[in-house]
């Protein structure tokens, strides 16, 4: 039977593909009400009937644009919406345009971007088009987690001059529903996930290696992913190597219901008779 961990894996990818899914079939255009440009962003500036005024330009790091008539243009920190009545009312004011109507779009998002690393099906760098988009949004973005991905993921946001860690578990965000552990990411975030633990069989077992280590997994479940005992084995003799926090390895004798914890070695001696 498949276990937990990979049952809760299955569902967190089902969902994930349907919203990258669904995002992919619709392909609505970004909601831009309330997205804030910045350096590198290439917005493409129309006026209505006005086409020789028809224009694409970057914001530079200094965050301006260069608009023809009006020169340069601060336009970092404001959204689409802003900019638009700002250059409509400057081409009325200098009497270039009397009834302007400005459209910007936003050709390419440069300005906020997250970061996403790690054990994931599409690492890369990926841009914020609109503000409220939360983790899990990201993550189905950048493919979701692969097979060989913890559950748990890190998160780094750079706050003033202090670095803010958050690890979070995706499984409990649906398991638990606490939508509060769902973040809000930010521009200049990096999400990464790391490699699932595991844990290493050797001695009298049918599969001898390393295996995953699952959600709750106590000593029998352990074995059984390496096939059980041999006819050979003394099965009240498991020995866990482990390490403790000072970094020194130490032996301890497992009952079948202890728990296996990450990079623990799972020994059964071999029966003398």
């Amino acid at each position: 039977m498949p276990t937990l961990r990979y049952l809760l894996r299955w569902m967190l990818a089902l969902s994930l593909g349907l919203v990258a899914g669904v995002a992919a079939a619709a392909d609505p255009a970004p909601d831009l009400a309330d997205y804030t440009l910045g350096p590198g962003d290439v917005l493409r500036i129309q006026v209505f009937q006005n086409a020789d005024l028809t224009t694409e330009s970057r914001v530079s790091e200094s965050g301006q644009i260069t608009f023809p008539l009006l020169g340069n243009l601060r336009v970092a920190g404001s959204t689409p919406g802003t900019v638009e009545r700002t250059i409509a009312g400057q081409l009325r004011d200098g009497g270039y345009v009397q009834r302007a109507q400005v459209t910007i779009s936003v050709v390419q998002f440069r300005s906020q971007q997250v970061s996403v690393l790690g054990s994931v099906n599409r690492p890369g760098r990926y841009p914020l088009e609109n503000r409220g988009t939360r983790l899990t949004e990201i993550l189905a973005t950048a493919g979701g987690i692969m097979p060989n991905g913890s559950d748990t993921l890190i998160l780094v946001r750079r706050q003033g001059e202090k670095i803010i860690r958050h690890e979070i578990d995706v499984p409990g965000l649906y398991l638990s529903q606490d939508a509060d552990r769902d973040l809000e990411v930010k521009g200049g975030d990096s999400i990464y996930v790391h490699r699932a633990p595991v844990y290493y069989v050797f001695g009298q077992v049918q599969r001898p290696g390393q295996y995953t280590v699952e959600r709750t997994m106590n000593v029998r479940q352990a074995l059984a992913k390496g096939g059980g005992f041999t006819m050979r084995a003394r099965e009240n003799q498991v020995v866990i190597r482990r390490v403790d926090a000072s970094g020194k390895t130490f032996e301890l004798t497992a009952g079948l219901d202890d728990t296996v914890r990450p990079d623990d070695q799972i020994y059964v001696r071999e029966s003398l008779f």
